[in-house]
């Protein structure tokens, strides 16, 4: 590339030299050219560059031989041998013994590859900044370098600095047009798809065409809770996996969490909030993922080596985190939507599962007024009450609730009522009832899964009222003189525990007579104040109206609990069913 035949006299020298170094910005070509340049201008043997990053921190080596090959070799560490010394102090140095030089290296001799006997360098200076040294290595023909050599190479080094200040802007904004069309492409990617896993397996994918890593990991934060709830991960050992899962301000990622600000780690290692999930790790960097100025996420991308990212790599990072942040977000708004519109169609099954158990109209019944109300909360919840004939002047009376919400609690509450109407066709003796649904319900629902009933008999002839409670509120007698009694007996609540035992009791019921049946609904309810609306005050409405028919009666509560809770939202089912014996 370079013409052997460099003009004589100094003018034309730095004419041609100024020529060369600016045919080319390719950094790799320019290369060539300075080494070539100063070999042949100090008529050396061979010469080398030493170039120094933009922090100073590492420095690459490179060497053109006699022959005119290059060879890069590894980082040259701080201040090593003269050409070290020269580019750390800024001071150029002729030195035609070298062997006896303090500062020489025997080490960095045996990376050149030969002797040196004789060496010229000096410093490269851009804009007052050390960005590197240039040197000539053995004088040809024996020669001493000279006072003469050191001014000719003192101004070739600054046309040298000049033109690899020009190749690093042109690399740079070579680079930046690149990262450009990288994240242009990466936002087009990210914009393919709303389910969130798949978009985090993009996103990994697409972050590796912006910045280098050998593991990186993806961390989303639940806005409720503030707990990190999602994690997807590349480039780790399973069995390393779980410790992953941290709490923000546990770990760099934690950090990056809780502070919201980017990090830079050159040796994890050494850093005391690192947590290692990965042997091989040895930098890390970590940058927060906002959406409108709130934490959503972290990134986290770790490497083999040391020191591997700068603040390019932040910045790219960065930039990345922001297309990312708007493709999240959104496929967790797409998968909110779809949460929102499968609970709203569960909420819609189960209230029509509920409805379909409940009784379309009251019955009518010698000498009884009778009534049952079920309010739905707007979480469906497993309540219950039935009017069930068994045989002339005998109706089946039940109330009962599903521990849990939803679907599941209106199965199990179909389940429940299944086996009640069951046992009631094959057995007349209410304790046997209660004991046979209790086993199947035991037998085919989880532990944690139970059902809490009263089933009675009303006998209508004889105004008699058989019941078990298996675990339920406790249903209010009042009598007609105004004695009240919560009817308890029975045993637990079914589908808890196999073969439990069950009592029944039967009431004489005399004319003025009321029972009220209820749900926690009713009593549990709660105000602005936290307070439960409780049996105390349940007990005071139900005195309060005894005269009343039954659905007075009911109404009556209904009000008092929706003037307790000033119209908040209800929380839970309220179910009640009133049994009033005429006078």
């Amino acid at each position: 590339m370079v013409d052997p035949n460099l003009p004589h006299s100094q003018g034309e020298l730095f004419a041609e030299v100024s020529k060369l170094l600016n045919s080319t910005l390719n950094l790799d070509e320019l290369l060539d050219v300075i080494l070539s340049l100063a070999s042949r201008t100090m008529e050396a043997e061979a010469s080398t560059l030493l170039v120094m990053d933009e922090k100073k921190k590492a420095s690459k080596l490179y060497i053109s031989s006699a022959g005119g090959s290059i060879k890069e070799k590894l980082p040259v560490e701080k201040g090593e041998g003269i050409v070290g010394w020269v580019a750390e102090n800024g001071k150029a140095v002729i030195s035609n013994q070298v062997k006896q030089d303090p500062r020489y290296s025997p080490e960095m001799e045996n990376q050149i590859g030969f002797s040196i006997e004789s060496l010229i360098c000096v410093p490269l200076l851009r804009k007052g900044n050390l960005i590197g040294a240039v040197s000539a290595l053995n004088k040809r023909q024996g020669k001493e370098f000279s006072s003469q050599d050191l001014e000719i190479f003192s101004s070739l080094a600054d046309q040298i600095a000049v033109a690899l200040d020009n190749s690093y802007l042109f690399r740079k904004a070579k680079k930046k047009t690149l990262e450009f069309e990288t994240l242009l492409e990466v936002e087009k990617s990210l914009s393919s798809s709303l389910n969130l896993n798949k978009l985090l397996e993009v996103v990994l994918d697409s972050l590796l065409k912006v910045v280098k890593y050998d593991a990186a990991a993806i961390f989303l934060i639940d806005q409720k809770r503030q707990e990190i709830e999602h994690i997807k991960a590349r480039g780790f050992d399973p069995a390393l996996e779980p410790d992953l899962k941290l709490k923000i301000g546990q770990g760099l990622a934690g950090w990056a969490a809780k502070t919201q600000m980017s990090l830079i780690v050159p040796d994890a290692k050494k850093d005391s909030r690192y947590i290692e999930a990965r042997i091989e790790t040895q930098s890390e960097m970590v940058v927060p993922i906002l959406s409108q100025n709130r934490i959503i996420g972290v990134f986290n991308l770790e490497n083999d080596k040391l020191n591997a990212y700068g603040e390019e790599d932040l910045e790219l990072l960065e930039a990345f985190a922001s297309l990312a942040a708007i493709s999240i977000e959104r496929a967790r708004q797409h998968e909110e939507i779809l949460e929102k519109r499968k609970l709203e169609e569960e909420l819609s099954i189960a209230k029509r599962i509920q409805q379909s158990f409940l009784p379309g109209e009251k019955p009518q019944l010698a000498g009884f007024d009778i009534c049952g109300i079920n309010i739905p909360s707007e979480e469906v919840g497993g309540d219950y009450y039935d009017y069930i004939p068994i045989i002339d002047n005998q109706m089946g009376i039940t109330i009962g609730d599903v521990s849990g919400k939803g679907i599941p609690a209106a199965l199990i509450m179909a389940s429940f009522r299944a086996s009640l109407i069951a046992e009631i066709r094959n057995n007349y003796a209410i304790r046997s009832i209660m004991f046979k649904v209790n086993n199947l319900l035991f037998e085919s629902t989880d532990p944690d899964i139970y059902v809490t009933a009263v089933y009675g008999v009303l006998d209508i002839k004889n105004k008699i009222f058989t019941f078990s409670n298996g675990g339920h509120n406790a249903p209010i007698l009042r009598h007609a003189g105004g004695k009240m009694e919560y009817l308890t007996q029975g045993g637990l609540a079914l589908g808890m525990f196999e073969n439990s035992k069950y009592e029944e009791r039967p009431i004489k019921l005399n004319a003025g007579d009321i029972i009220v049946f209820y749900t926690d609904g009713v009593t549990e309810t709660k105000n602005e104040k936290e307070e439960e609306f409780g049996t105390e005050r349940l007990k005071q409405v139900i005195d309060n109206s005894h005269k009343l028919g039954a659905l007075q009666i009911q109404e009556s509560i209904q009000e008092a609990v929706k003037d307790f809770t000033s119209d908040l939202n209800q929380a839970d089912d309220l179910t009640l069913l009133v049994i009033k014996v005429k006078e």
